[in-house]
């Protein structure tokens, strides 16, 4: 049995052959080592499972699933194989920056009332090319309550805090808060980074230290309704919530501002496809 490392990069996988050995490139390729990779095969009929399989590599582990789970299912399948005190989930089509864990972990060490650590990242389209940079944490860099950081995401009407693979978390706390909502799948992110903040602050650093990518074949490319309607809800749930204290100003410039949200993930999607037929893909 290898050490417990400090942190464990959770990487689950269903049919992601197209991206799986860029992503896992970018994780192994960190300048800081002390982590394990385990990718969890979500009963993949494709090549997923032989790619992973391909890289030597000590620190990574691969777990099959007997069957198919639902995607929050999963996730919390692959943080409960990990044994790392820190865990990062990284999509099978996105990528880290080579410093992204060297300097997220930093500070997570440093300080223990941190609860969530984010990063700024870009998004790519399927090529690997940079099509919107350094998006996100927009009045969330440096250390926040957790309060003031619902009173951003319900101001913003959407995730201005990010995806999974530009956070950090505590394996303690994922469990304490309950894990990914299975009735969530569309908002599973900011909802966890919500309920983590309750048990300690959020620290957003300048750096981009990772990359989302957006492809026609993502799951997000397929429920904007979902997406945006579960979202709506999300706000008015954080809004109502006495935690949080979020004011009435706060809930109504939400409110106002989540058509434009939606309108700029569409828009997202849309220069990813034209990106992707300019290139003959």
């Amino acid at each position: 049995m290898l050490p417990i490392p400090s942190v464990s990069v959770c990487l689950p996988v269903y049919n992601g052959e197209r991206f799986l050995a860029e992503t896992i490139r970018s994780v192994l390729d960190q300048t800081y080592r002390d982590f394990e990779l385990v990718v969890l095969d979500n009963g993949s009929t494709d090549q997923s499972g032989s790619i992973a399989r391909s890289f030597a590599d000590p620190r990574v582990r691969i777990e099959r699933n007997r069957e198919t789970l639902p995607q929050a299912d999963n996730w919390n399948r692959v943080v409960e194989l990990a044994r790392g005190p820190l865990i990062k989930v990284v999509c099978a089509d996105d990528l880290l920056h080579p410093r992204c864990l060297e300097l997220q972990v930093a500070p997570m060490d440093s300080d223990p009332g941190l609860a969530v650590v984010a990063a700024r990242r870009h998004m790519i389209d399927e090529q690997s090319r940079v099509i919107v940079p350094r998006r996100g944490l927009k009045g969330l860099i440096g250390v926040h309550t957790g309060v003031e950081v619902a009173r951003r995401v319900v101001r913003s009407g959407s995730n201005p805090i990010g995806e999974s693979n530009n956070v950090l978390f505590r394996r303690d706390d994922f469990f304490t808060v309950g894990g990914w909502k299975t009735d969530r799948a569309n908002v599973m992110d900011i909802d966890l980074w919500l309920r983590l903040l309750q048990l300690g602050d959020f620290l957003g650093l300048p750096e981009t230290l990772a990359a989302f990518r957006i492809s026609s074949d993502s799951i997000s490319s397929h429920s904007d309704e979902e997406l945006y309607t579960q979202q709506r809800m999300l706000i008015e749930e954080i809004g109502d919530s006495p935690y949080f204290q979020v004011r009435g100003i706060d809930l109504a410039v939400g409110r106002a501002l989540a058509p434009a949200g939606r309108a700029r993930r569409r828009a997202l999607y849309t220069l990813s496809k034209v990106a992707s037929r300019g290139n003959g893909a």
